[in-house]
């Protein structure tokens, strides 16, 4: 998507010092992944401490149920 931007210069040519690209195109992109990211990860930890966790949940036994409940008997 073709986009008109007024960049900080002193923004740009720092943030340029941090990767290896040589593309303002490629630079925003990089930021703009990185951005994401740190939001995403940011609303995992906001969970930490409201998610419940069932102790005696086995994982492994759930799959081997899963996996005899797949089987075709003859």
């Amino acid at each position: 998507m073709r986009t008109n931007m007024n960049l900080d210069d002193n923004l740009v040519k720092e943030a340029f010092k941090y990767t290896n690209v040589t593309t303002k195109t490629d630079l925003i992109n990089i930021v703009l992944k990185e951005f994401i990211e740190n939001h995403r990860k940011k609303d995992l930890l906001e969970l930490k401490g409201k998610v419940q966790f069932n102790q005696n949940y086995d994982y492994k036994q759930m799959r081997a149920n899963k996996n005899n409940d797949l089987l075709i008997c003859n």
